[in-house]
């Protein structure tokens, strides 16, 4: 590989419920074969709808237990996308979501929402999303891309939050390396590299939070494949933490 470019994808408007987000993305760059058109979460929930009123939510009583002083409507959002609570640390609440991923308030966000009092949810699939818009691409463009749905998640052991894949269409999302030799004839026995979650912060970079860029293309790649990003998400018998 003798370069990687990564392209923010600029001039993509407020997107809103039933927006063909792939018509979007082409508009916005001129794509080539292998390229992998990388998306932030909230642009893919918005065309799915996947946003709700604060104010259409009714507490439960375990919201009402776990709120503290957040807002009980905001954790009953919370509850209603986790699968389980892992912990809780008011004001953070640590859920694994229905797609099997850790991370905070089970990426219920209201920061980029449609508008004040409102909350954007994970996509209900975030693989399916990835390869509905990777299919759409195709159709529009006939190019062969891959296509990484992204969000924002904390680190136990390290400061700071990184963007990592919650969706993955036609890439490799995992590179096993074990069995191979390094240089000096080392025999790898544990490396497996993440790269669908390299690809999303690599992307991060140049997409940012507050720049209003919600996505980018990452050029020079050959990582053609066909794992999922939920293949990312630890299996619980190999959590040493739980």
């Amino acid at each position: 590989m003798a370069e990687l470019r990564v392209i923010p994808l600029e001039g993509i408007p407020e997107v809103v419920r039933g927006d063909d987000v792939a018509a979007l993305v082409t508009a916005a760059v001129a794509l080539e074969d292998d390229d992998v058109v990388v998306l932030a979460q909230k642009i893919v929930s918005k065309a799915e709808g996947r946003v709700v009123r604060l104010d259409e939510l009714e507490p439960s009583a375990q919201a009402l237990e776990l709120a503290g002083e957040l807002d009980p409507r905001r954790v009953e959002a919370i509850l209603r996308e986790s699968a389980e609570i892992v912990r809780v640390r008011p004001p953070l609440i640590i859920a694994q979501t229905r797609h099997g991923f850790i991370c905070a308030s089970a990426g219920v966000d209201s920061s980029n929402a449609p508008e004040p009092g409102m909350l954007v949810l994970l996509p209900e699939d975030p693989d399916a999303s990835a390869e509905t818009i990777r299919e759409r691409i195709h159709e529009l463009t006939r190019r062969t891309v891959g296509v990484v749905v992204t969000d924002s998640f904390g680190r136990p052991w390290r400061q700071g939050t990184i963007d990592v894949a919650i969706g993955s269409a036609g890439i490799e999302v995992l590179k096993d390396l074990r069995g191979a030799r390094d240089r000096v004839g080392y025999e790898l026995h544990a490396t497996t590299i993440a790269i669908a979650d390299e690809i999303a912060s690599a992307a991060e970079l140049v997409m940012g939070k507050l720049n209003g860029i919600p996505g980018a293309v990452v050029r020079g790649l050959s990582v053609r494949g066909e794992g999922r990003a939920r293949d990312l998400a630890m299996p619980r018998e190999r959590d040493l933490f739980r």
